[in-house]
Order: structure tokens, then sequence, then C-alpha cells
């Protein structure tokens, strides 16, 4: 029997406060340095920034789960 369940391993790598407090005070900064800015290019560029701090939020977060499971 597994000691620890993919669902219990999955809340446990989601619950890591320093990446999600470090991913979202990127994405906020980048906004507003975009509404400061106000161009088209400065959103376009946030917006860039947002997906690629999501992306490795998202990747950081599946390799936590990957190795606190036991499948």
């Amino acid at each position: 029997m597994a000691e620890r369940t993919g669902t219990a391993a999955l809340i446990e790598a989601l619950r890591d406060r320093r990446r999600n407090a470090a991913a979202l005070l990127v994405v906020i900064g980048v906004l507003i340095g975009a509404a400061l800015v106000g161009s088209r290019g400065a959103y376009f560029t946030a917006a860039l920034v947002v997906f690629s701090v999501w992306m490795a939020w998202f990747v950081l977060a599946c390799i936590e789960w990957i190795k606190r499971a036991d499948f």
C-alpha cells in the first residue's frame, strides 16, 4: 500500500508558500510596471512574462508533486 497518495502529495506540493508568494509578487510587479508605462508593447511584454511565470510555477509544482507522491 502506498504511504502517501497522489492527492495528499498534490496538496502538499501546492502549499509551498514561498513559491506561490514569489510568483504572485512577480506577476503583480510586472502588471504594475505595464500599467505605469501604459503602452501596448508594455502590456504584451507583461502578458508574456506572466505566462512564463505561470508555466515555471506549474512545472515546479508538478516536479514537487512527483517527488512527494508514492505511486
